[in-house]
């Protein structure tokens, strides 16, 4: 028996449950991976501009032959436009040869100010990350809802935010977003956050859901006991794993085969679920992607269990145990 192959957005629209990510794709490789997950039956393509391949992601869907109207495309608005979100908008729809998205998300919620020193990263004297953190994401958000307003996104939402930053956007806005996109698999479930974003109506979607290239998430003995079970590879569980909890997973790859057989699910049952859903609790909690924003963005583990590890200054939304 398979798991469900889409989900319905708080707008009424339909999104595949398993989508082709894109990041840290080598230049030269996605459009090759983009046109062959079409081929293979992908329906759901997950980029950003910050990714800086979103010219070859448009050039494999072209390659594909599969009409746009049968592709769910996302992409992500970035830091180093936040007041400017339209301007980074048609610069991914110009590169993605398209003229409206399905989903947009605000790529990480802070702004970063242009200075001259880097279109994406702009860095202070000191080497570090020039950002405003007086800058109020409500202003972001208000933007968000302008284009889809205006057509060119049928569906806007969220990544890397924590509740605090959830429940502001909400409060300020008009538009509930549609979906959050955080890292997520067994060593880093969020059962609070997921149980929250379905309280909301927010589809919650899972990136690194196969951890990192050298995590041992693979290797492990529970993990590996469910595989077992159900004769598939580790990595079928940990895709099965999120859409089992109602979540949008986003595996990324650029090997045909791999492409191939991330888009093929299985029911997981209660026992499988449930062992799954314990192994961070068995003090495996770990994140895979903590880029040097110096904050927890609202995650009460961004800085390992209970912000313990949080550097000196760190801003932590949800403080510290």
């Amino acid at each position: 028996m398979s798991a469900p192959t889409s989900f319905k957005l708080n707008t009424g629209a339909t999104i595949p449950a398993v989508g082709l990510g894109t990041w840290q794709a080598k230049a030269g490789e996605v459009r090759q991976a983009v046109a062959h997950a079409l081929k293979a039956g992908y329906r759901h393509i997950d980029g950003a501009l910050c990714y800086q391949n979103e010219e070859e992601v448009g050039l494999g869907i072209k390659d594909s032959g599969i009409p746009r109207s049968e592709i769910f495309l996302t992409s992500k608005v970035w830091s180093s436009y936040h007041d400017r979100v339209e301007e980074c908008l048609d610069t991914t729809l110009k590169s993605l040869q398209t003229d409206y998205l399905d989903l947009y998300l605000i790529h990480w919620p802070v702004r970063l100010v242009p200075n001259g020193t880097h279109p994406l990263f702009p860095t202070k004297p000191d080497g570090s990350r020039n950002l405003d953190w007086d800058w109020d994401q409500a202003k972001t958000w208000a933007q968000m809802e302008d284009v889809l307003k205006k057509g060119k996104v049928k569906a806007i939402g969220l990544s890397n935010a924590g509740i605090p930053i959830i429940e502001h956007i909400i409060k300020t806005g008009k538009v509930t977003p549609a979906v959050l996109q955080v890292e997520l698999h067994p060593y880093c479930p969020q059962h609070a956050l997921l149980k929250y974003c379905k309280e909301k109506g927010i589809l919650l979607e899972a990136y690194s859901p196969l951890g990192s290239t050298s995590s041992p998430l693979h290797e492990d003995p529970d993990l590996v006991a469910v595989a077992k079970k159900h004769n598939v590879p580790t990595a079928t569980v940990l895709i099965s794993y999120q859409v089992n909890r109602g979540v949008v997973v986003l595996p990324k790859s650029v090997t045909p085969a791999r492409i191939e057989s991330n888009l093929k699910t299985i029911k997981l049952d209660e026992e499988d679920m449930n062992r799954l859903d314990k192994l961070a609790e068995s003090g495996k909690q770990t994140r895979f992607t903590t880029p040097p924003w110096g904050s927890d963005f609202g995650f009460p583990d961004w800085f390992g269990a209970g912000n313990k590890d949080a550097p000196e200054g760190a801003r932590l939304l949800a403080g510290k145990a």
